[in-house]
């Protein structure tokens, strides 16, 4: 299979929201929950690795990409994210459920409100253990995105996110803010097909630090979810993303966990955007046909 085998698909959310997404693939459904910072085009290597066993269903989170929406704390709710996974869940049959980021938040509050998933596989979400959500940095960044300050904005989520090498993280911040303006002005000039560019996507950013606000720090709310899930990280992620896999593995009954070495935060994404969506794949693949507990 190959990107020219997808089809295209709305369904409208509780709230009237039009989510856009797209499909390949044959078999049992599964459904891709995006993290920041990236469209469906960004899971093209990853729903075909998995085509042949799924149907694998790509939606776009709102804000971004086919499903556009302006933000507001009410549209960013987590509330909204699990009736969209259940919007799409009702319209595809998708009972498996895969989600990267604080995606992989949404699709784990899925799991726990939604009757009718059979199987979970979450990477890296960025849960804090300890409580410690960056909230000050968050409102900082929803401050630099209202004055439409984007390489403020970006520099302030290259802080909270922490996945930039550690020589550009110890620069004095005016320098990294001129960094993040070129790169936008050379996205601008150069253009970014297929994918979306830090422009479209830096705005989209609230919706997913809404999630984490609002769901990052309650780790104990989970401990009586019942479906089997499968935790997914690199080794050359962030700390933060290990601690918080070290966590789910004690809090969720039915976990089981597999450490991708030399994998990153963008493990799912595309080969040309720093992932191994074969290895990642492999992985879910094999979890969700019950070739592993």
């Amino acid at each position: 299979m190959n990107r020219g085998d997808f089809s295209s698909g709305t369904v409208t959310s509780k709230d009237g929201t039009v989510v856009g997404y797209r499909s390949i693939g044959r078999g049992p459904g599964l459904l891709i929950v995006q993290g920041a910072m990236g469209t469906i085009p960004n899971y093209s290597e990853l729903a075909i690795a998995l085509a042949d066993d799924f149907t694998v269903i790509v939606a776009d989170r709102r804000g971004r990409g086919l499903t556009p929406l302006p933000f507001t704390p009410e549209a960013a709710a987590i509330e909204r994210d699990v009736d969209d996974v259940d919007a799409l869940r009702e319209a595809t049959g998708a009972e498996l459920l895969f989600g990267l980021s604080s995606g992989a938040i949404i699709a784990l509050e899925s799991t726990r409100m939604l009757k009718g998933i059979k199987k979970t596989v979450l990477y890296e979400p960025p849960f804090y253990p300890k409580g410690d959500v960056p909230r000050e940095d968050i409102a900082r960044v929803y401050s630099e995105i209202a004055s439409d300050d984007l390489p403020a904005a970006m520099v302030t989520v290259m802080g909270i996110v922490k996945l930039v090498p550690w020589f550009v993280s110890i620069l004095p911040r005016p320098l990294r803010e001129l960094g993040a303006s070129r790169m936008l002005h050379h996205q601008d000039e150069n253009g970014t097909a297929p994918y979306a560019s830090f422009r479209e996507l830096l705005p989209s950013m609230r919706f997913d630090f809404q999630v984490v606000a609002e769901r990052g720090g309650a780790l104990a709310s989970y401990h009586d979810v019942q479906t089997p899930i499968l935790l997914l990280g690199g080794t050359k992620s962030p700390a933060y993303l290990t601690e918080a896999l070290d966590a789910l593995e004690r809090t969720l009954p039915h976990a089981g966990r597999v450490v991708l070495r030399g994998l990153h935060h963008s493990g799912p994404w595309n080969r040309d955007r720093g992932g191994a969506p074969g290895v990642v794949a492999e992985q879910i693949r094999s979890f969700l046909r019950g070739e592993r507990a």
